[in-house]
């Protein structure tokens, strides 16, 4: 049982609490079960985590904030994004002065004498860094005003922090944060893109690499009062990779790290997958895969492993497309490989269905797979179901001016996603309906410095995928959010956001996609019962 699980079962039991000693409703003597329905009721508290940006000092990122108008909220409340300090750049930089246990507790290292040379002045030092970091944390960098409009801040160069956000009350059912950061010129140059995300207890990131021409990075950041412990895990096409210092690894409360893949272990492969597992606490985790030649992105979690993935919206002008999978456990996967086209399903010539050995990660390259048109992969199973989790590298441009993005498998939009950080001519949304015909609403926010929301509705047809035109907000200043709404029940619908941004001459983008944003929790009916005090 995943953390998410965990926070939504605990929330139940808060809120029932609330109203006393509390009892659910049983049936009557007659076996008829008068208890109503759930309520479905807006959550009161959310939280996100933003990694590091950039290590360039030619970076330059954009912070968006954004929560939808949600029925039912209440009109109170506050959001705001605070600094994370950084830990350390990588684990080889911290293996001289720190010992790390299996139990993930930290030993100082003496000197060769054996003695503790100037710990007091070190303690001292260590305090007044704490308390510097502190007085940073107090500021937030970022507070939205109100629900319905997004706000913006900004930080440049290679000090830009983790951030360590909290919404509460009306701010917080559905809030979302996009981080976009360009980078001009060097390794990992383009446009990076990633939507903050919640913490959690694990995460699977396929499509990393420890090859020569990358430079891949796992942030984990710890958002709570006690240190968290992770285990990092790597899994090649031969199965697991010995690594050196990936279990038992110590985030620090409140604080961000930041781990290089390649110091982990000594084997260069091109296709990789990362599982984080974490033993005690709660991270985020986002990988930034930087290549010396393809530029660079944030590579997004897969969704939980599943039978059935669907990765939406590759950009219709991909060069190529490279398909990474990876199935946990013992039990191999054999899957049907589609591509769901303006017109329909089509499989892709030579690539109808892919094997996957369990605890193996398998790639194949599906070259210009969408052909100028937009497209959405759907993986099902061809004979019985075992659960992969999946990612694809998706590459634009020719020659010198190629860039790199990544889209993984996603959950389905749910009720309910919005996406921030929007432009009035870099936007492209994505929706797919794999399975059934289904209506959709999409509404665009006011911008970030004025501007009148517009809403447009859409029917995404059985095994389509559609760039949709979307509905700029009249008289748009900055940016705006994207919220999609599913209209039809039972129908599941699944949608990116591509965001563009040519320099010279060489096409940078990067893709978000946009799961249920689990802006609302079913609270079951209780009552008062004051006989729980006599038993």
């Amino acid at each position: 049982m995943n953390r998410t699980t965990l926070s939504l079962i605990a929330g139940t039991v808060a809120l029932a609490a609330i109203t006393g000693f509390a009892s659910l409703s049983e049936p009557d003597a007659s076996g008829t079960d008068t208890a109503e329905a759930a309520a479905v009721l807006p959550v009161e508290r959310s939280g996100l985590l933003c990694p590091a940006p950039s290590a360039s000092d030619l970076a330059e990122t954009t912070y968006t904030s954004f929560t939808p108008v949600t029925k039912g909220a209440g009109s109170d409340g506050s959001a705001q994004l605070q600094a994370a300090p950084r830990e350390s750049t990588d684990t080889a930089a911290t293996e001289d002065d720190e010992k790390t246990s299996e139990d993930g507790k930290t030993t100082d290292t003496p000197d060769a004498d054996g003695s503790d040379t100037d710990k007091a002045d070190t303690d001292k030092a260590d305090t007044d860094k704490a308390d510097d970091d502190k007085k940073t944390a107090a500021k937030p960098v970022l507070a939205p005003k109100a629900p319905g409009t997004p706000v913006t801040g900004e930080t440049s160069g290679a000090d830009g922090p983790a951030l360590v956000g909290t919404a509460e009350g009306g701010f917080a059912p559905g809030w979302t944060v996009q981080q976009t950061t360009q980078v001009t010129a060097g390794n990992g140059r383009g446009l990076l893109g990633v939507t903050c995300t919640a913490p959690d207890t694990e995460f699977w990131f396929p499509g990393v690499s420890t090859a020569a021409d990358r430079t891949d990075y796992v942030h984990l950041t710890n958002p709570d009062d006690s240190a968290a412990v992770a285990d990092i895990e790597l899994y090649g096409k031969d199965g697991a990779v010995a690594t050196t210092v990936g279990e038992g690894l110590t985030i620090p409360a409140h604080s961000t790290e930041p781990i290089l893949l390649s110091t982990l272990t000594g084997e260069k492969q091109d296709d990789l997958t990362v599982h984080v597992n974490v033993r005690s606490g709660r991270v985020g985790a986002a990988v930034q895969a930087l290549d010396d030649k393809l530029g660079g992105d944030w590579l997004a979690a897969s969704t939980d492993p599943a039978g059935t993935l669907v990765v939406p919206g590759i950009p219709k002008d991909a060069t190529a497309v490279r398909l990474v999978v990876f199935a946990p456990g013992d039990t191999d996967a054999d899957l049907k490989v589609q591509l769901a086209a303006p017109t329909g399903l089509i499989t892709p010539a030579g690539q109808e269905t892919l094997h996957v050995k369990g605890g193996m990660t398998t790639a194949v390259d599906l070259g210009d797979v969408t052909r100028g048109e937009a497209g959405s992969l759907v993986l099902t199973p061809t004979d019985g179901s075992a659960p992969v989790v999946a990612a694809v590298r998706v590459v634009r441009g020719k020659g010198d001016k190629q860039e790199s993005a990544f889209i993984p498998a996603t959950a389905q939009v749910g009720a309910r996603a919005s996406v921030a950080g929007n432009g009035a001519k870099d936007t492209t949304l994505s929706l797919t309906a794999p399975t059934g015909t289904a209506k959709v609403k999409v509404t665009a926010s006011a911008g970030t410095g004025g501007g009148t929301a517009a809403s447009q509705t859409y029917t995404i047809k059985q095994g389509t995928t559609q760039d949709v035109r979307l509905p700029v907000p009249a008289g748009l200043k900055g940016t705006y959010a994207l919220t999609v709404e599913n209209l039809t029940a039972g129908t599941p619908v699944y949608a990116s956001r591509t965001l563009t941004a040519t320099d010279g001459g060489i096409p940078g983008f990067t893709v978000q996609t946009l799961p249920d944003d689990r802006g609302t929790v079913a609270v079951p009916e209780a009552d008062e019962d004051l006989r729980v005090l006599q038993k």
